[in-house]
């Protein structure tokens, strides 16, 4: 029975399954995500961790027999503008911007504000300029063009995109992988500043330094399996470290440190 007083999860993922021809990439997986937490999901290169978040926002189709809840509603997503609707977001490696347009452009591309025939720039750049605010993020101008920003301020815009569409939950694929360390730490201070105000964020990452930076607590892929489960409060890197190289459900725990 679930605790009264723990929120009900906003994800949950049941015995997920998912196989590329004889390749098995998921076996039976569970994941749950609360209203405002950040989750951490690590594992080697071949764990499984973007298969896992490509089914939850519709751009893998998941194999028969597993379930995805939103919300607490069965959900099915064909694509990922059906998880959009529901209020997930996915922020890729590469940014996914258009380098020859500018900030505020990039922001609302494909949904510019119009003014009868024409494109409200005036609303267009007053509200990309409000998100940035609501953000706390550094970027110089709404009118620079993208191309000429910096590592960190190109994934600025991208999360800023990501927020404009008011989600519920923002998946960040190795966020801090390119990044140096000044732009790391303002990035990290945006996904505090996200989780203040009530936005889930799973972040899929190698570097443990970062999720123990920010994150509520860490899930553990090996091979397409869920094999670790802890709140970042009762573990360290050390040990979740051991977890993925053991993979073993042995050296496992829950997130309230009971054998897994």
């Amino acid at each position: 029975m679930r605790d009264p007083t723990t929120p009900a999860p906003i994800v949950e993922m049941r015995g997920i399954e998912k196989a590329f021809g004889a390749v098995q990439a998921l076996r039976n997986v569970d994941l749950v995500l609360y209203p405002g937490e950040i989750l951490g999901l690590v594992g080697d290169n071949s764990a499984g961790k973007s298969t896992l978040m490509k089914i939850l926002t519709g751009a893998y189709q998941r194999d028969a027999g597993g379930e995805v809840f939103v919300a607490g509603q069965p959900v099915h997503f064909k694509s990922p503008h059906e998880s959009r609707d529901a209020g997930i977001e996915m922020i890729y490696q590469d940014f996914a911007l258009c380098g020859n347009m500018d900030v505020g452009q990039n922001i609302f591309l494909g949904r510019w504000p119009r003014k009868g025939l024409f494109v409200n720039r005036r609303k267009m750049y007053a509200e990309a300029d409000s998100v940035l605010k609501r953000l706390k993020v550094d970027v110089n101008s709404v009118y620079q063009k993208v191309e000429s920003l910096s590592g960190g301020r190109q994934q600025s815009v991208a999360i800023a995109r990501a927020i404009s569409f008011q989600p519920r939950v923002v998946i960040l694929d190795e966020p801090t992988a390119n990044l140096s360390v000044m732009a790391t730490e303002r990035l990290l201070e945006t996904m505090l500043e996200l989780k203040k105000q009530g936005v889930a964020q799973i972040i899929i990452s190698h570097r443990l330094i970062d999720i123990f930076a920010v994150g509520d607590r860490v899930m553990v892929l090996k091979r397409g399996e869920n094999v670790g489960d802890r709140y970042i409060k009762n573990t360290d890197e050390h040990e979740v470290l051991e977890i993925i190289v053991s993979g073993t459900r042995e050296h496992a725990l829950t997130a309230d440190g009971a054998r897994f």
